[in-house]
């Protein structure tokens, strides 16, 4: 069965290192193959960062959740 998810920005990957603390655990993940991620922004900001494809850029991930997945 395969799940399907809304969210655009999914990444395969092993888990490595686990710290466990008492009440919160840090997993460490490591990416698996090519990854594509993809990003919604104001036309503004898109002029003012005058993005052309090509172009290398970073980025930053500011999320409230990355959700790991055990299927």
């Amino acid at each position: 069965m395969t799940t399907k998810y809304g969210a655009r920005n999914q990444i395969q990957a092993t888990v490595g290192a686990i710290k466990t603390g008492d009440v919160m655990s840090q997993v460490k993940l490591e990416a698996i193959g090519t990854v594509e991620l993809s990003s919604v922004m104001t036309t503004d900001s898109l002029k003012d960062l005058d993005l052309k494809p090509g172009d290398k850029v970073s980025v930053i991930v500011k999320a409230i959740h990355v959700l790991v997945v055990k299927e």
